[in-house]
């Protein structure tokens, strides 16, 4: 079976989930636990592929990380 997926951006930096803040599907909004797979695709910018549960659908989100240093 084929997959499709829309890719929904979220360039502006967000703290990890907790609680409530779990992505939820833009179809049924069923809230998400944890993305199906992930990957780097540059330094700083990191790529979630989401399925639902309950609908099925598949999106992919891309999030900018900003680097920092320990002293």
């Amino acid at each position: 079976m084929p997959a499709i997926a829309e890719v929904l951006s979220t360039n502006a930096p967000r703290p990890a989930p907790r609680g409530n803040d779990l992505p939820t599907c833009p179809v049924c909004a069923d809230s998400m636990v944890a993305a199906e797979a992930s990957a780097f695709l540059t330094e700083s910018i990191v790529s979630y592929l989401w399925t639902c549960d309950t609908c099925g659908y598949g999106f992919v989100t891309k999030h900018s990380m900003k680097r920092f240093a320990c002293n």
